[in-house]
C-alpha cells in the first residue's frame, strides 16, 4: 500500500484508467468481430458501415494513448484491405 497522499491518489487514478481503456479496447475487438461478419457474409455495405465506425474509434483511441499510432494504422489499413478484395471478387 503507497505511503504518501499523493501516491493514493495516483492508484485512484491508474485504475479509472486502466477500466477505461478496457472498455474501449474491447469496444473495439466488438467492432472488428461485426466488420469480420460482414465480410464472411459477403454484405458490403455492412461491412463499409462497420469499417467506418472502427476507424474513427481507432483514431480516438490511438489519440488518447490507447493505442500507439502505428499500431492503430496498421489495423485500419489490414481491414482496409480486406474490404477492397471483398470489392474486387
Amino acid at each position: 500500500m503507497p505511503i504518501k497522499r499523493s501516491s493514493f491518489k495516483d492508484v485512484r487514478r491508474t485504475n479509472k484508467r486502466h477500466a477505461r481503456n478496457l472498455a474501449v479496447k474491447s469496444e473495439i475487438k466488438t467492432l472488428i468481430k461485426k466488420f469480420e461478419a460482414a465480410i464472411v457474409a459477403k454484405n458490403k455495405e455492412e461491412a463499409k458501415k462497420a469499417l467506418n465506425n472502427f476507424a474513427s474509434k481507432m483514431d480516438k483511441a490511438a489519440s488518447k494513448g490507447i493505442f500507439k499510432g502505428n499500431t492503430a494504422s496498421r489495423k485500419i489499413s489490414r481491414l482496409m484491405k480486406r474490404l477492397n478484395s471483398l470489392n474486387k471478387a
